[in-house]
């Protein structure tokens, strides 16, 4: 997690929004750590224990989904290439992103 964290932080340049479900990785003592030296340039927020409908993560794995749901891959790397594909797609649609929080009853300061 916290090379995933610091990655984010180096990548993006800018301070980071982190939503989290409660996974043990993300509540891990290292993780808690790094989350707390770097609360003033980052935020983070947890979902519910388990409530997908609450989980706006679930809405973009089921928009991928949909949209691999006639690909035909010869191999598990084309798999994933098309996965990859679909998610680097909803990058160019924040609109997207913000609708699946709005979804979930979500409200994330910043987001149009």
């Amino acid at each position: 997690m916290i090379s995933a964290l610091r990655y984010g932080r180096r990548k993006i340049g800018t301070p980071l929004l982190v939503v989290w479900d409660r996974l043990n990785a993300h509540r891990s003592r290292a993780t808690l750590g790094f989350i707390a030296a770097h609360r003033q340039d980052d935020a983070v927020a947890y979902l519910p224990a388990y409530a997908p409908e609450l989980n706006p993560e679930e809405q973009c794995n089921a928009l991928v989904k949909r949209a691999m749901a006639n690909a035909l891959p010869g191999s598990v790397a084309d798999l994933h290439r098309l996965a990859r594909r679909e998610l680097s797609r909803l990058k160019h649609r924040p609109e997207m992103i913000v609708s699946f929080f709005r979804h979930a009853g979500l409200s994330v300061a910043g987001l149009p």
